[in-house]
């Protein structure tokens, strides 16, 4: 190869890898933020009288729906940044569209404490169907972009040459399965609140054991 054209080539490959980088690194600071802002919905009991011991553990046990929606963001917000860093491992340069739907997906990120902070404090309450129906639809949209985020990222223009076929369709597969499942933890979260919740506490546990193959 010319010495100039080899030149050109490296500059243009270290120019790919430093916009891959800059837009990995902002994406990790969004679901460092998310994450963080999610335990600030524990609270610390507090107690007009004198406080006791069993006092203290009742009001804490109380607190059971904040733990449970805690738990199930936190592990939920883990799995898609893993998912996230396996999408973009076969990416080699982000284009305008990879960039918008990206920026899409973090919108989503990070209002994830939102919906959490609904649920743990509704879900306890008759206002558990609404909350729980705004949980599963908030991450049926997450789902949704994560789609449109594998659709951006897996095309020639943009990812490496050297992409497993077999890791392509596997990813393609198991991300066609959050959809529906959301949609079905939505749907039957006015009548089953808490089999909602469960649907997409199951949800983060199967995202988990599919990085395994990744």
């Amino acid at each position: 190869m010319h010495p100039a054209r080899q030149q050109e080539t490296s500059h243009e490959e270290t120019s790919a890898e430093r916009d891959t980088s800059r837009l990995e690194a902002f994406s990790d600071g969004v679901f460092a933020i998310a994450i963080t802002l999610l335990v600030l919905e524990v609270k610390v009991p507090h107690f007009d009288n004198a406080s006791t011991s069993s006092a203290l553990t009742g009001a804490l046990l109380r607190q059971w729906p904040s733990y449970l929606a805690l738990i199930t963001s936190f592990f939920t917000v883990l799995i898609m940044w893993v998912h996230h860093h396996i999408v973009f491992r076969l990416v080699r340069c982000a284009d305008v569209k990879l960039l918008f739907v990206n920026g899409l997906l973090l919108f989503f990120i990070s209002v994830v404490p939102f919906p959490t902070a609904v649920v743990a404090e509704y879900l306890g309450t008759s206002a558990a169907p609404a909350a729980c129906m705004l949980y599963a639809g908030f991450f049926l949209c997450i789902s949704i972009c994560f789609q449109l985020l594998r659709m951006a990222a897996f095309r020639p223009a943009v990812m490496i040459p050297s992409a497993s076929d077999a890791t392509l369709r596997r990813l393609r597969g198991s991300y066609w399965i959050g959809p529906p499942v959301y949609i079905l933890a939505t749907v039957i979260a006015p009548f089953y609140p808490f089999a909602a919740i469960c649907i997409c506490s199951v949800m983060w546990i199967f995202w988990a054991a599919m990085t395994r193959e990744c």
